[in-house]
């Protein structure tokens, strides 16, 4: 759609702050209104809405986005996310190995098996790993101990961790990143690893380029939206504590 408004502007509202267009406050796609419990974050939605041309492009806003389904779906239906996200452990994209060439068996063991490691360490989550693209069942009280953490995550933090999952094809990629495991590029490098050395062979298409893109903005956009709103909680608040008032 055409740009129909002039400013863009954080400001506070009831309940906590959200995004000001021509001093209107911003909605959701469900049509309620958009509130966030962090000042930076408001401010940093924004400046997404201020950055926009003469046509408005959602794609252009991963923040608003992540919000924006935190608060349409995660907050009423966390359910369903979860049960998407354990979608992603089920085929855990670190657990499926390539038996050649050793370059990429090498780089695959060196960055994926240390988080699987961390996984299994961190919430009782046990990977069976794979050679080649034959599908391998995972065992059931690990996706169990997943689902538990993950269910435990406020609605921003939980749109947040699913933007960054999707984006990187993994569950483990996607709470290393919103646990503080990963940084964004860290997890591109991760996600992308079995593309970047195929780049690496045969060099890269524009199609691969803008794709690869739009993984590096999301994955960067689901770290600043957990980062800022860790920032306006109390040091004593854990990532994982339910808060649904956050939205």
């Amino acid at each position: 759609m055409k740009r129909f408004y002039q400013s863009a502007a954080a400001g506070e509202l009831e309940g906590g702050y959200g995004v000001l267009l021509d001093g209107r406050p911003l909605r959701t796609p469900a049509a309620a209104r958009l509130t966030v419990p962090s000042e930076s974050l408001a401010a940093a939605l924004a400046e997404e809405w201020a950055a926009q041309a003469e046509r408005i492009l959602p794609a252009s806003m991963p923040m608003t986005q992540i919000v924006c389904t935190a608060i349409d779906l995660a907050a009423s239906e966390p359910e369903r996310v979860v049960e998407e996200l354990l979608g992603f452990a089920e085929a855990e994209l670190l657990c499926y190995r390539a038996e050649e060439p050793e370059e990429l068996v090498r780089r695959q063991a060196a960055l994926w098996q240390p988080l699987l490691d961390w996984a299994a360490e961190a919430y009782g989550a046990r990977f069976l790993l794979a050679r080649g693209i034959v599908h391998q069942a995972q065992p059931p009280e690990s996706l169990a101990a997943l689902g538990q953490a993950v269910a435990r995550y406020d609605p921003l933090t939980l749109a947040a961790l699913a933007a960054a999952v999707r984006a990187a094809g993994s569950l483990v990629v996607g709470l290393a990143l919103t646990e503080g495991r990963l940084t964004p590029e860290e997890a591109f490098t991760v996600a992308e690893l079995d593309e970047t050395y195929n780049i690496e062979q045969w060099g890269e298409d524009a199609q691969a380029a803008a794709r690869r893109a739009a993984v590096r903005a999301d994955l960067a956009a689901a770290h600043s939206v957990v980062t800022l709103l860790r920032r306006s909680r109390p040091a004593a608040q854990g990532s994982t504590e339910s808060a649904s008032s956050d939205v």
